[in-house]
């Protein structure tokens, strides 16, 4: 038998992918045969079955489970096959509905456990966070979504930033752009609106962040109108999911009484550089 940690490194991370976006993924098919399963009509069912426990702890499938097409080669000619890009939670709830009898199983789902308990308590500390400390954290995150919807942005074909941004911010906030958000807050000239924003406000910008994101790579979106278009119904199909559960609009929520760069700068939490 060998040695977990030395498994680990041959297979598991060894199959790992990295997209353009620094979003880390398994392919299924290649998962399949490091979990020893013969025939894919097998192993997809244990995905659908991973499907099913992914639904049920209420995580969107299509963020874990991205169903896509691969060509191989079949003799002299070419076939395609479907495949899917595995997050490492998906992985983890597959090993957990995989065979039980299979070595490899019980090694795939201590692997994948231990990540996952990572993240549980990643959770559980940010709880005990204050409400400022939750508030950079969030902050941290959609710095980070921009800057990959940025690349997804530019690589389908914008140049103005500042008004492709502002589609998503109109779609969000009612046809409010940046500026529009600056001057109700009361914020300086070119002061950043993020970082007047509350923990909840960031939540919703950050998942408008994400969606157009993924809208814009899924959907293979090119041109800069069009781009800005997707941007904005992302934003205005965000707007429409926090109103059918009864949610604060964001322009309604409160502006906290200090900035980030305020807080910052009085080194008000520790927390604050070890998220940097």
């Amino acid at each position: 038998m060998l040695e977990l940690q030395n498994y680990n490194e041959k297979t598991f991370d060894d199959i790992k992918q990295t997209d353009e976006f620094g979003n880390e993924y398994w392919e299924a098919r290649e998962l399949q045969a490091v979990l020893e399963y013969k025939e894919w009509r097998n192993f997809k069912k244990v995905i659908e079955k991973a499907m099913i426990a992914c639904n049920a702890s209420k995580y969107n499938t299509s963020d874990h489970f991205v169903e896509f097409n691969k060509i191989v080669e079949a003799g002299a000619t070419t076939k395609t096959i479907l495949d899917y890009k595995l997050s490492r939670y998906a992985c983890y709830l597959i090993v957990q509905n995989g065979n039980p009898k299979k070595e490899v199983i019980a090694l795939g789902q201590t692997y994948f456990a231990i990540q996952t308990r990572k993240q549980e308590i990643t959770e559980q500390e940010y709880e005990s966070l204050s409400d400022d400390e939750k508030r950079f954290y969030q902050r941290m995150l959609t710095k980070k979504g921009n800057y990959s919807l940025n690349k997804a942005a530019k690589n389908a074909g914008v140049k103005n930033m500042a008004e492709f941004h502002n589609a998503g911010y109109k779609g969000l906030y009612n046809g409010e752009t940046a500026n529009d958000i600056a001057k109700r807050k009361g914020l300086r000239y070119r002061e950043d609106i993020l970082d007047n924003m509350n923990e909840d406000e960031l939540v919703a910008n950050l998942f408008r962040i994400n969606q157009a994101k993924q809208k814009l790579i899924k959907d293979n979106i090119r041109g800069e109108k069009e781009a800005k278009d997707a941007h904005y119904e992302v934003g205005k199909k965000v707007r429409k999911v926090i109103a059918d559960i009864g949610g604060t609009m964001p322009e309604e929520m409160p502006t906290p009484k200090k900035s980030l760069k305020e807080l910052e700068k009085e080194c008000k939490s520790k927390f604050i550089d070890r998220i940097k």
